[in-house]
C-alpha cells in the first residue's frame, strides 16, 4: 500500500474512534452546562482557524494578500450587520476586486 492510502486509513480509523467515544461515555445522559458551552464553541473556533490558515499562508509561508483584506472587511460587515450572506458576498467581492487590480 502507498503512504497516502495508509495515512487516510489511519485518519479514518482515528476519526471513527473519536466520534464513538462521545456516545459511549455520555450514554443517554445530558451534558453538563459547561461541556455543552464548549461543544457549541468548537464549530466556530475550527472554522475561524481554517479561514486564518487558508488566508494567511501560501507555499508554507505567512503572507498577506487580497484574501486578508476580504476577510478583514467581511469581519466588519459581520460585526455591523450580523448577516452571513452579506459577509460572504462582501468577502468575495473585495477579494475578487483586489485580485483584478493586482
Amino acid at each position: 500500500m502507498s503512504t497516502p492510502v495508509i495515512v487516510i486509513a489511519a485518519l479514518t480509523a482515528t476519526t471513527l474512534a473519536i466520534k464513538a467515544i462521545g456516545p459511549i461515555t455520555v450514554g443517554g445522559r445530558e451534558l453538563p452546562g459547561w461541556a455543552r458551552d464548549i461543544v457549541l464553541l468548537l464549530g466556530p473556533a475550527l472554522l475561524a482557524a481554517l479561514v486564518v490558515t487558508q488566508t494567511f499562508t501560501a507555499d508554507e509561508r505567512l503572507t498577506v494578500g487580497p484574501e486578508a483584506a476580504g476577510v478583514g472587511v467581511s469581519g466588519v460587515v459581520m460585526w455591523r450587520t450580523r448577516s452571513v450572506v452579506a459577509t460572504v458576498v462582501t468577502a468575495a467581492v473585495v477579494t475578487a476586486g483586489l485580485r483584478a487590480l493586482g
